[in-house]
């Protein structure tokens, strides 16, 4: 079990530093390997969920306040993801020296970022957040560099800048401006910073404990987050307003799919294949955001957006092909004249 991997780890660090390290690495590899189409699989959905959920948000916001809905769909995630720990007999213990770890995470997300989103979208188009958000993958290779090494390939970062590009396209209007108050861009900007550290930080939780576990108890930090504010700004407007089935709907959707299982395939996509590639499938959330706004809130859906579309997957699927792949030895050809050294002759 998770948890009892982490007391016990906790124990040998009294004991002694050598049998720490033993007990590190056997909760680590504890954590079962996916296949990489599993892991992309994973990553495509939480990309979906995820742009489908500013859907979600815009319907709910005709309702309730930002901090309302925030608070509702996290207290229903916990509920959700430590029930479903408990039925299939995980314990939901956590290391008290990995505490203030969850607890730095739960600050940035879902606390400081559901909080730029949310108030982002109150004075913006659930596309143009979208497109916003997208940004994440620019500045999450700077973070994983530094902190974990990780590599990406000059064709990598090729399909980076395509990706960012057909964002970009989405986002211009027809005369080339772009559509967005200035209050909208701050909220918007602070959840894009916010999500840069969280995936640092996440990094170092899904190394050691379960995907469910940790977005279970970063929910449940994140809801108590919020609890003061909700309390002192949005409690009395809460008590006036009367659930409908449009309402309710909403906020399980969000809770479900969004705060539950959207976070939980990202963990686990960034164990496998590391936060900047991870982060680069951002890119497909305004596309899918697009889509569903089209079809359930009746938003313009022109030419150009949907060109943005084609560029954007096309630069996400250029950004996750690896240097021993054929296609960049063919890309590497082409630009240099020359083919990698460990390339055959006629293969």
């Amino acid at each position: 079990m998770i948890g009892e991997s982490c007391w016990n780890r906790t124990i040998s660090v009294r004991i002694d530093k050598k049998t720490t390290t033993i007990t590190r690495e056997k909760m680590t590899s504890n954590i079962p390997k996916l296949k990489p189409v599993y892991t992309y699989i994973l990553v495509v959905f939480s990309m979906l969920f995820w742009g489908m959920s500013f859907v979600w948000s815009k319907i709910a916001l005709d309702y309730y306040d930002p901090i309302t809905i925030l608070i509702l769909r996290l207290i229903l995630s916990s509920v959700l993801l430590f029930s479903g720990l408990a039925i299939v007999g995980r314990r939901v213990k956590i290391s008290r020296k990995d505490l203030k770890l969850f607890m730095l995470s739960a600050l940035f997300n879902p606390f400081l970022y559901f909080l730029g989103e949310n108030y982002g979208l109150k004075f913006s188009t659930p596309t143009v957040t979208a497109v916003i958000i997208a940004t994440i993958p620019v500045f999450t290779p700077i973070f994983a560099w530094f902190y974990f090494k990780e590599r990406l390939s000059l064709l990598n970062i090729f399909g980076l800048v395509i990706s960012f590009s057909g964002v970009l396209l989405m986002l211009l209007d027809n005369d080339y401006s772009l559509s967005i108050s200035p209050i909208g861009l701050g909220w918007l900007s602070l959840a894009v910073v916010t999500a840069v550290f969280y995936s640092v930080l996440l990094k170092k939780l899904a190394s050691r404990y379960d995907a469910f576990l940790i977005i279970a108890w970063q929910n449940l930090i994140g809801a108590i987050y919020f609890l003061p504010l909700f309390f002192i700004f949005d409690f009395q407007h809460f008590l006036t307003v009367r659930p409908n089935a449009e309402l309710i709907s909403s906020l399980v959707l969000l809770a479900v799919f969004a705060s539950s299982l959207a976070f939980v395939f990202f963990t686990i996509s960034s164990r496998e294949i590391g936060i900047s590639k991870t982060n680069l499938f951002t890119n497909l959330i305004p596309v899918f955001t697009a889509v569903f706004s089209f079809f359930i809130l009746g938003e313009l859906f022109d030419t150009r957006k949907m060109l943005g579309m084609m560029v954007v997957i096309g630069g996400v699927l250029l950004s996750q092909i690896s240097r021993d792949h054929k296609i960049f030895s063919v890309y590497r050809y082409f630009l240099f004249g020359k083919k990698d050294s460990g390339d055959k002759e006629g293969g």
